[in-house]
């Protein structure tokens, strides 16, 4: 560039100067460089219409230099694809007809403060003036070389370089198609009104790889950006999408600092392994910082521990994995949709130092590409780099494999040609070259036929722009594989608008195509409720549902209804099982063994009564008493097979007649003989009259008077609660549903019980009341002396009866327990009965036939205080002409010293 002087000019940078302090802290250099000095740092080739170029040709300097290494596929091979663009619109007499492109390349260095000093450039021919009013010291007009005019920008590769180039350009209405951006940022057309581009925004994008950690059943991931509009924007959108989708949670986000410091990636690694779960890590940066960050998980032996998925800016780079495979092995990248241009690769492996002397950079990959130097002063002693021939070819002497972004750099040059083109024909109908109208080109003008483009690219994708100047977001999705020590990306599937993922084809380090985990929490087993985190819910701990829980949904149990219990996995309900006492039950073998053999007794004591009936013994026993009482024993041996039989209508009234109507017909007889005995002598204490109400007739009157009440008490049982079975699920609702059961009983409660048993009861406890005060009374009087000893036998049966019966009330055997507990005290008390009452007269009827005979009592003396008697009692034994034993007490009223003269006072006890 021509050397610049006179203070005219100065003036005419004043307002470049003014933006300058503005928007950058440096100046461009090149607006200072002395005369002769070439454009070292851009490429320039002439044309009718001039189309600038932006890309990352170096990677960023370091320790205060702008520009670092050589970026060969990056850097070189989209900038060869923008050349590649425009000899081919220019050699195409279809397109542009007569109109020759020429170009402006700079190179950005991978930094957007330097990109945008750069970008000056372009629009330095619009700030500067003609210089007319400039005078050289003779007088004469200053030789002034004017800048070209740039109509356009192919550019930048960074989103956050595109985003400071778009600050300045859209300043002077000059359109940018970018090859490479896509951070959501830029689709805000009312800040980036002049920005478009060939590759989808990264809302796209986010979406996608949203879709790809949703198929691979992650749940729980990390992320980590570049600083920078494209990193933190891309990230951001990934967020967005996620929570919009839900199923994926952030662990934590970390963001990679514009100018890391030394360990500042040892330190990210670090931070990482704290959520060491989250072993997906999402990836939005830069090429560098990618490759930092894989050096930086081997120094910590993280190799195989993180999963990574890369954003488009990985794509299918080597120059982010070289040397680094084992740690990028699985990676998953995403790129957009593209195809391998295979003129461009034939383009591109022709390049030779003779042919290709317009990239001012393609020296220096020379060396870098074939690891050898041009100069012979370049070469260190001692080093093993040979020096160039000049004779190495590309993809011969050296691997290569195209670039990912370079279709969409051809297909953005074309995108401007095609605009170029339809802006031509429309403002210079029929004229070749340029016509005024668009010489210079309106920037606002081109804009419009830019958006309106739609051409087949280079690839055969349709080319074309939305109303914020973005492509349709189409994607191939990438793994990084080392199968048989060789590495390569390998598509494994696409999207476009949803997913489509080929499993099969993936390969993940270590376990083959099994799925790796990245989860907060381990799926909730069957039975288990999620409770999740507050603010995280990927993450929980799993309660299981407990009791008689079941699992309704992921996040509640419920208790089952009250018959039915959790099934064995806890995920609906089943019904309970329902029990009985079966007949052969180890329970029931007790309480029917002892029926049985009470019921064959009692029947062998009624045989034996009634086929002996007229012999004393039976008659002195008082057969009318005896035989209610022997159905009375009956009945009570015969309610166990009521209380086993199985509930239903019929049985369960049954058991409520039965149940205490045996017991109650045995106590009323035993009570009537007792209150007979007592009434007798008491009476004989007081008088020589006979008691009243104590023949047979009136004993047994009153005993079926007391059966009657029990019977009235069951009839208003009856009327106020019929009777009906139940299934009790409370019986047995054991802590462990496992074990629950619903017992089938009949519907008598404890309280119902009590009032049923307590009549029986009563008259249990007054017979043995009147048993102790008939204690004293003479052996061979009646029954007295065995009545008394049944009634206390029986008493501590039933005291026994109390605690088994009511203790058990919380057992889960409940049922079994009570209803044995209870037959067997029924059973026992009728035994005691008729052991005690009867088997004696059956022993001395069947084998001591000789001792049932009428014999004479021995007197029974009773003193008698009546006025100034002495009175004497003797039972005497008579026999009724009916046969009835008639036992007499006789008053002796005799005179003292006279035998002759005696009066006899009797009455008869039957």
């Amino acid at each position: 560039m021509p050397e610049k002087t006179g203070v005219g000019w100065w003036w005419a940078q004043l307002p470049l100067c003014l933006l300058l302090s503005l928007c950058s802290p440096w100046v461009p250099s090149s607006l200072g460089k002395p005369k002769g000095h070439p454009h070292m740092n851009s490429i320039r080739i002439d044309g009718d219409i001039t189309l600038g170029g932006l890309f990352p040709v170096h990677g960023r300097g370091s320790e205060g230099k702008a520009c670092g290494e050589l970026k060969k596929e990056k850097g070189i091979h989209r900038l060869e694809a923008m050349l590649f663009a425009l000899d081919r619109i220019n050699n195409d007499p279809d397109l542009l007809p007569n109109i020759t492109l020429g170009a402006r390349i700079l190179d950005t260095c991978s930094r957007d403060t330097h990109a945008l000093e750069q970008s000056l450039t372009f629009v330095q021919a619009l700030i500067e003036k003609d210089g007319t009013e400039v005078r050289c010291g003779s007088g004469g007009p200053p030789i002034i070389t004017k800048p070209e005019r740039v109509v356009g920008v192919i550019g930048a590769s960074g989103s956050s370089v595109s985003i400071m180039v778009a600050n300045i350009l859209r300043l002077f209405k000059i359109p940018q198609i970018s090859y490479a951006s896509t951070a959501p940022d830029l689709s805000d057309n009312s800040r980036y009104d002049f920005f478009s581009r060939v590759v989808p925004s990264d809302t796209y994008q986010a979406q996608a790889m949203v879709d790809i950690v949703r198929a691979l059943k992650w749940n729980y991931v990390s992320t980590l950006a570049s600083e920078g509009s494209y990193g933190e924007s891309g990230v951001e959108a990934f967020i967005q999408k996620s929570r919009e989708d839900g199923g994926v949670c952030i662990a934590q986000s970390v963001k990679i600092p514009r100018e890391p410091k030394t360990g500042e990636f040892d330190k990210i690694i670090r931070r990482l392994l704290e959520t060491s779960n989250a072993r997906a890590v999402i990836i939005f940066a830069n090429e560098d910082d990618i490759r930092r960050v894989l050096e930086a998980a081997r120094r910590a032996n993280q190799t195989g521990h993180f999963f990574w998925m890369g954003s488009d800016s990985w794509g299918s780079k080597i120059a982010p994995v070289l040397h680094l495979e084992e740690v990028a092995e699985g990676a998953v990248t995403i790129l957009p949709k593209r195809m391998s241009v295979r003129g461009f690769d034939r383009y591109f492996s022709s390049r030779t130092l003779d042919n290709n002397r317009r990239n001012i950079w393609f020296a220096e990959f020379w060396e870098d590409n074939f690891h050898c130097k041009l100069s012979r002063h370049a070469l260190k002693k001692g080093s093993h780099v040979k020096k160039c021939t000049n004779r190495e070819r590309i993809g011969q002497d050296s691997a290569y494999e195209q670039e990912g972004k370079v279709q969409f750099v051809i297909d953005a040059v074309y995108a401007m040609g095609h605009a170029l083109h339809a802006m031509h024909r429309d403002l210079c109908p029929g004229r070749v070259g340029l016509c005024p109208r668009m010489d210079p080109v309106d920037g606002t003008q081109l804009l419009k036929y830019i958006r309106s483009v739609n051409f087949s690219g280079i690839a055969g994708n349709p080319v074309t722009f939305n109303e914020n100047g973005d492509a349709p977001g189409r994607y191939d999705i990438y793994q990084y594989q080392l199968r048989n020590g060789s590495s390569e990306y390998r598509v494994i599937g696409s999207w476009t608008d949803h997913l489509y993922l080929r499993m099969e084809r993936m390969h993940w380090p270590g376990s083959g195509q099994q799925l790796p985990r990245s989860i907060c929490s381990l799926p909730c087993q069957p039975g288990e409720r999620k409770k999740t985190v507050k603010g995280m819910p990927c993450c929980w701990h799993c309660e299981p549902c407990t009791g008689y829980q079941y699992q309704v949904d992921r996040y509640t149990c419920k208790t089952c209804p009250y018959d039915m219990r959790p099934t064995e996995n806890r995920t609906g309900c089943q019904p309970i099982p329902i029990v009985k006492l079966e007949w052969g039950s180890p329970w029931a073998v007790l309480p029917l063994f002892l029926a049985v053999v009470g019921i064959a007794a009692t029947l062998f004591v009624v045989v034996t009564f009634v086929r002996y009936n007229d012999t004393p013994i039976v008659k002195a026993s008082g057969r009318e008493l005896s035989y209610v009482l022997l159905a009375g024993i009956f009945l009570c041996y015969a309610t166990t097979f009521l209380m086993i039989a199985e509930p239903d209508l019929g049985t369960c009234s049954l058991r409520r007649i039965f149940l205490g109507l045996g017991m109650s017909v045995s106590y009323a007889a035993l009570l009537t003989k007792t209150n007979r005995i007592y009434r007798i002598f008491e009476q004989g204490k007081r008088s020589v009259s006979a008691p009243r109400f104590i023949s047979p007739a009136s004993q047994l009157a009153i005993t079926f008077s007391l059966i009657s009440l029990q019977l009235l008490g069951i009839c208003v049982w009856f009327v106020l609660d019929p009777s009906h079975s139940v299934v009790d699920f409370q019986d047995q609702r054991t802590l462990d549903p496992r074990f629950a059961r619903g017992v089938l009983k009949c519907d008598i409660s404890d309280l119902s019980l009590i009032c049923l048993l307590g009549y029986s009861m009563l008259l249990m406890v007054t017979c043995t009341v009147y048993a102790i005060k008939t204690r004293g009374v003479p052996e061979t009087f009646n029954e007295a002396k065995p009545i008394g000893f049944t009634m206390y036998t029986t008493c501590i049966v039933w005291l026994a009866f109390i605690p088994i019966f009511f203790g058990t009330s919380q057992s889960a055997d409940k049922l079994y327990i009570q209803t044995t507990t209870l037959t067997v005290s029924v059973s026992l008390s009728a035994s005691v009965s008729l052991g005690m009452l009867y088997m004696p007269k059956v022993y001395i009827i069947l084998f001591h036939p000789e001792q049932n005979v009428p014999k004479r009592k021995r007197s029974l003396k009773a003193v008698v205080t009546a006025a100034t008697m002495s009175n004497k009692f003797t039972q005497k034994g008579s026999f009724r002409p009916n046969g009835e034993a008639k036992s007499e007490l006789c008053e002796n009223l005799e005179a003292p010293g006279d035998h002759s003269n005696q009066t006899h006072v009797c009455f008869s006890l039957p």
